[in-house]
């Protein structure tokens, strides 16, 4: 498990310059490494298992809302219903979601996590769990709080709304 580090002194954008294009380009540089860094774990760990990303997205929300429609997922993600169909059809193949028909409309798919499917979400965030804390811890409330306004703000308009009633409900 890794401990809490804090870096020896995180480079910053120049005072009052932040919108120059270099300074945007090292924060777009920024959000790359850090999403292939906090991610690499996971990624070795759905590789053994011949899954990848989309189905660790899958695994998440889906884990996140037991018995989400796959509407409601198709709308999260924002991928076509074929894309979605192929990731799906192998979670289910693995046994690690299962899909009912709703009790309210019986043509509605409503999926959950199975125990092996809960077993491997849980694994998955156990790291991402710990990079997520560690940062946090080594960053203080302040900026912990800057970086949900910021990524809010790097969100289209349709996603805050879905950000915002995904927190709701």
């Amino acid at each position: 498990r890794d401990e809490p580090r804090i870096m020896p002194e995180p480079i910053k954008p120049p005072p009052a310059q932040f919108l120059r294009d270099d300074v945007i380009r090292g924060g777009m540089d920024l959000l790359l490494f850090a999403h292939k860094s906090h991610l690499r774990h996971s990624d070795a760990e759905l590789t053994a298992m011949g899954l990848g990303r989309a189905h660790h997205r899958c695994l998440y929300f889906v884990g996140r809302r037991p018995n989400l429609s796959v509407g409601e997922l198709l709308g999260l993600l924002g991928v076509t219903k074929q894309s979605l169909g192929r990731v799906l059809g192998a979670l289910i193949d693995n046994g690690l979601i299962e899909q009912r028909p709703g009790e309210a409309d019986r043509r509605q798919r409503l999926l959950r996590l199975t125990p092996a499917g809960e077993d491997l979400e849980r694994r998955l965030f156990s790291g991402l769990h710990a990079n997520m804390s560690r940062a946090y811890a080594a960053s203080g409330e302040e900026a912990v709080s800057g970086y949900w306004t910021m990524m809010q703000n790097l969100m289209s308009d349709d996603a805050q709304a879905q950000f915002k009633a995904f927190h709701a409900g």
